[in-house]
């Protein structure tokens, strides 16, 4: 089947790399993957971020005439290379479809929608209008697509089906990551010593790594929290690898410092096929995930053979599995979160056996093939029938 897909907060094209990007180009991969034929209708960028009220009005009218543009070129389009249904990744007050409903409904098409906030708090204010065509849109999809648990409370009260929410947990293509999870065998011994006079790190102390963007926010906020907790454990050995940058690095920098800064290796922005490798070189994964939904860096740890600690914000917990694949602490609790990176870094035993569990984790319950078969399910539920994924 064709199907149209959008993402109004990031295109899967845009330039900077974030998580959302990821997951974007993910969900177009798995839709391929089921047999789908995805076409990216639209880069038009819906997000606003300061509330201003012209602005916003700007954006709804630029939406509203992508969507007319768009109605025009799929009418003039043979109907079996037209979308038969339409697919909107990452809806919320601050990037709301101006596009997806407006098509969907002039070409008779399902509308689907994957991740979804609803934030009863925007119902006044400067947002308002975004939050508004947020509800209209999940009240007239064909099919909603949870990636976040924490969504669901709101979301589901405005589906019109209960039935219609279908529940997809974030997800990875983990045969990308199998060349790096070598647990501690001898691949692992000289992917750290390579790594070792790269970056002047002492193999033979426990490694911490850190794979985010650096940006004011929530990312920051997050670095933040992570170096209070490293302060407070001077006293136990470890070495810090961060992967990211961002306009942000100075001040990533200064608080990384306070925890030391013959401790802390910035590894600069890298490729994600020297992501891999970084991953099963170290020990521990460490994320305060402030305000975080997920997590992409948490999935691709785990799936590298990595424990995580993390921040147990949002749906984080839909992705580590407390106890067993890693440690959860209180978001930005900085002291629980120091008492948790302290548990694992005096257990080497307990880390190796949470590094296989969350090796395992990953590979059953948030691979890529398992996703192609919730989104071709959820397809199926949107056109109200069992539908094929190839044909016009």
């Amino acid at each position: 089947m064709r199907l149209a897909f959008y993402a109004p907060l990031k295109p899967p094209t845009h330039p900077a790399p974030s998580g959302d990007r990821r997951m974007a180009r993910l969900l177009m991969a798995a839709l391929a993957k089921a047999g789908h034929e995805v076409d990216l209708a639209c880069r038009f960028r819906s997000w606003d971020g300061t509330g201003d009220a012209a602005r916003l009005r700007r954006l709804e009218a630029l939406g509203e005439r992508w969507a007319r543009r768009l109605i025009r070129r799929y009418e003039a389009t043979p109907p079996p290379a037209r979308p038969r249904a339409w697919f909107t990744y990452h809806v919320y007050y601050k990037a709301p479809d101006w596009i997806g409903p407006m098509v969907s409904e002039a070409l008779a098409i399902p509308y689907v929608i994957a991740e979804v906030s609803v934030s009863h708090g925007q119902a006044t204010g400067p947002w308002a209008a975004g939050y508004r065509a947020t509800v209209d849109s999940v009240k007239g999809a064909a099919a909603v697509i949870g990636l976040n648990s924490a969504d669901t409370p709101a979301v589901l009260p405005l589906v019109r089906d209960p039935r219609r929410l279908v529940p997809l947990r974030p997800f990875l293509d983990t045969g990308a990551f199998d060349a790096a999870a070598d647990g501690n065998g001898t691949r692992k011994a000289e992917r750290r010593g390579r790594l070792a006079r790269r970056f002047g790190l002492d193999p033979g102390t426990p490694w911490l790594l850190a794979v985010a963007m650096m940006r004011e926010g929530d990312k920051l906020a997050s670095y933040e929290t992570l170096g209070a907790a490293l302060a407070r454990l001077r006293g136990c050995s470890w070495q810090l690898v961060v992967a990211g940058d961002g306009p942000a690095r100075r001040q990533v920098e200064r608080t990384l410092a306070r925890a030391g800064a013959d401790r802390v290796r910035f590894a600069g922005m890298l490729a994600a096929r020297d992501l891999a490798p970084l991953y099963g070189a170290c020990d521990v994964f460490l994320w305060p995930a402030v305000n975080e939904a997920f997590g992409m860096a948490l999935l691709e740890a785990q799936a590298a053979g990595l424990p995580a600690v993390a921040g147990n914000s949002h749906g984080v917990s839909d992705i580590i599995n407390h106890g067993e694949t890693g440690l959860l602490a209180p978001e930005g609790d900085a002291d629980a979160f120091a008492d948790a990176v302290s548990a694992l870094l005096g257990d080497p035993q307990r880390r190796a056996v949470m590094a296989e569990k969350a090796r395992a984790n990953v590979r059953q319950s948030h691979d890529i093939a398992g996703a192609a078969e919730t989104l071709n399910a959820a397809l199926a539920i949107a056109c109200d029938t069992p539908c094929e994924a190839r044909g016009p």
